[in-house]
């Protein structure tokens, strides 16, 4: 098999879906669903253009919740595709079909609740709400701030939520991967897990390992 190159717009080969609840200046809270995003420790690192209401929020007020969709909840979160939080849209994202939208969850069915160490809600129906807050921001290299730029946030997890039925049976701390469904966005479009391939030697390591 000969490799071939070649020059793709996007490298997004696979992530999670994230439905990020952030909270404006004014205390309204804004979700919206991205996939650039990684954990190192208990620090998500997350992407996202200047462009959004997000990273707007993000700058502002440095809080978030960064809520796990599992993959049963694909229509809510697709409900919240070409939405934004701001009002007027960015001539960008109106030219490719965004829309504003106030109140997002309303529009996706979905339902907040409050969260312990930040102001923004969680959504009820996620299996998994990590509540966090921002300790870095900046853009990409070379680049000013504004709403052409790429931002990186490193946000520290202060608190973690999950569903009963997703937690390992047995423990206090952990979750049953064969009970979690995460959804998945690879290339723009959406994709579940299917079952464990086979056992890892990494998972010979006790979790207790990384504290």
């Amino acid at each position: 098999m000969h490799h071939t190159r070649i020059d793709p717009a996007i490298l997004y080969f696979g992530t999670p879906v994230v439905l990020l609840s952030t909270i404006d200046e004014d205390g309204v809270t804004n979700t919206a669903p991205m996939s650039s995003v990684f954990w190192l420790g208990h620090t998500a690192v997350l992407g996202m253009g200047g462009r959004s209401q997000t990273a707007k929020n993000l700058l502002a007020t440095g809080e978030c919740v960064i809520n796990l969709p599992s993959a049963p909840l694909v229509s809510a979160v697709d409900a919240l595709a070409l939405t934004t939080g701001r009002d007027p849209v960015p001539a960008g994202k109106e030219g490719v079909g965004y829309r504003h939208v106030s109140d997002k969850l309303a529009a996706s069915g979905l339902h907040g609740q409050p969260g312990d160490t930040v102001r923004a809600e969680r959504i009820e129906e996620c299996p998994v709400n990590l509540e966090a807050v921002v300790a870095s921001a900046r853009t990409l290299a070379g680049q000013e701030p504004g709403d052409d730029a790429m931002f990186l946030f490193e946000a520290e997890v202060s608190r973690v939520h999950v569903h009963e039925d997703i937690r390992a049976a047995g423990t206090a701390n952990r979750i049953d991967p064969d009970r979690w469904r995460p959804l998945i966005m690879s290339f723009q479009r959406f994709y579940g897990l299917a079952g464990e391939l086979r056992p890892s030697r990494l998972a010979t390591i006790d979790e207790g390992w990384y504290r």
